[in-house]
């Protein structure tokens, strides 16, 4: 009786292929942006469709696009803090009211007796001291964040009316000042310190130990727990970086308008919370991007800048903003990209 086997291949199974750039771990981040970058584009093609002596023209391009980011300065610091706190699954409804009340503190005659400095000073740390209360309610007084920010706008709101009187607070510091004015390479200083901003935020998100701990703690917090992250105090380290964000945004505001009001950053908590959806950041946490939030803010004034230049009524303006907010958190629940691939796998 034969006891002979059949031959056995003792050759490695062919390996998979590696995957393209396109279907590689995180491209989606990077597809989501190019995306972006065509919103913008479209909205220039739909400025030189409308308004062709503007975006036409070299010059008058140039000089409406620096408006853009001279406007978006404010609003892009604000969304940069609340970037890192959306990303960690809370909320800041407060930091149009802190805007406000860092720009009121830090302009009162008492403050400015002492120079620039002492205003620079007072709108951080006013900034800072409201995020800490913040995150202090959050972190260890466990109240939901939406509860905390709210009580926070309300009362950083009234307080800022109580020390201003309701009345302007005119800023008489010509150094403060002069951040809307003074230009370096012909970019206005308000907006590079926006791009500091941005570029800070960047490498702190992907290039540090707390940014990465920032994702981790929105995509599970037990789990982060778990893993010896300190939720609780890194909680609080997000809501002073948000309330810092405030007080930077509050000394542009402040050099913009050369006063501090009780009035400024009325409603900016949603256009920062607009902008970061639609740059991708997502609602429920763990997903975000500094570029996406970045573009985000510039798409977002841009089609304000739109709306302006073509004389469009506030109340028209208000309701297409509403509906872009409510298009991109459509898209976040329902990705394209997402179904797109699925349906491409089970093809």
């Amino acid at each position: 009786m034969s006891t002979a086997t059949e031959p056995v291949d003792v050759h490695d199974p062919p390996r998979a292929a590696a995957p393209g750039f396109w279907h590689r771990e995180g491209a989606d981040n990077t597809k989501r942006n190019l995306a972006l970058i065509g919103v913008l584009l479209l909205l220039l093609v739909i400025g030189a469709i409308t308004k062709p002596e503007i975006f036409l023209d070299g010059e008058r391009l140039w000089s409406n696009e620096l408006t853009v980011l001279t406007q978006a300065s404010s609003i892009g610091v604000l969304t940069i803090g609340m970037t890192f706190v959306m990303i960690s699954g809370g909320i800041d409804l407060s930091v149009g009211a802190l805007l406000a009340l860092a720009s009121v503190w830090c302009t009162t005659v008492a403050t400015q007796s002492y120079g620039a400095f002492s205003m620079i000073f007072a709108a951080l740390a006013v900034g800072a001291g409201a995020g800490l209360i913040n995150g202090g309610l959050i972190a260890y007084g466990r109240l939901v964040p939406f509860i905390a920010t709210l009580a926070m706008m309300l009362s950083a709101r009234g307080l800022a009316q109580s020390i201003s009187g309701s009345q302007t607070q005119i800023n008489h510091d010509a150094f403060i000042n002069g951040f809307a004015t003074t230009k370096l390479a012909g970019v206005p200083v308000v907006a590079i310190i926006f791009l500091v901003v941005v570029a800070l935020g960047w490498v702190l998100l992907n290039r540090t130990t707390f940014g990465r701990r920032t994702v981790a703690i929105g995509g599970n917090a037990e789990a982060a727990r778990l893993a010896g992250i300190n939720v609780r105090l890194h909680t609080v380290l997000l809501y002073v970086l948000s309330g810092l964000c405030c007080g930077i945004a509050a000394l542009i505001v402040v050099s913009q308008t050369t006063s501090g009001s009780n009035t400024h950053g009325d409603l900016y908590e949603l256009d920062a919370i607009a902008a970061a959806i639609i740059g991708g950041t997502a609602l429920t946490g763990g997903r975000g991007t500094i570029v996406g939030s970045l573009l985000g803010v510039l798409i977002f004034t841009q089609i304000t800048n739109l709306f302006v230049i073509n004389n469009l009524q506030l109340d028209l303006q208000r309701i297409i903003k509403g509906g872009i907010i409510v298009v991109a958190v459509l898209i976040q629940a329902f990705p394209v990209i997402s179904i797109w691939r699925r349906r491409k796998v089970t093809s």
